[in-house]
């Protein structure tokens, strides 16, 4: 297995980690301890998972910290939906791009890890 940071999936996590980080900046100071803290939570773990499965000797451990990223993921959408929905952000519409696109890339990984063990 690669290193995690020669991974697709963990440098488009990185780049999206990022882009969090300096949207919430806006964000009203009052959510500082809570939706920003949430947020940026949520988003470091995508990247945090990804290179924790890496490093991990087997595929079956490998794989279920690729469904934890997921999970994490999926926080996050729901999170910047709500950002949009308390008017705290207008257009999401790239960052659920964005999000979809790791979605795609980590099923991509965990079929091909699947596939490689069978």
């Amino acid at each position: 297995m690669k290193n995690h940071k020669d991974l697709d999936v963990w440098k488009q996590s990185m780049l999206l980690a990022e882009q969090i980080y300096n949207l919430t900046k806006d964000f009203p100071t009052d959510e500082k301890y809570g939706l920003i803290s949430q947020m940026k939570r949520a988003v470091i773990s995508i990247p945090s998972n990804i290179a924790e499965g890496a490093a991990r000797k087997g595929n079956k451990e490998f794989v279920q910290f690729m469904y934890i990223a997921m999970g994490s993921l999926s926080e996050l959408e729901t999170q910047i939906l709500l950002s949009q929905r308390l008017q705290f952000v207008n257009s999401v519409d790239n960052y659920l791009d964005q999000i979809e696109k790791i979605k795609q890339m980590l099923f991509g990984l965990i079929r091909y890890i699947s596939k490689r063990d069978s």
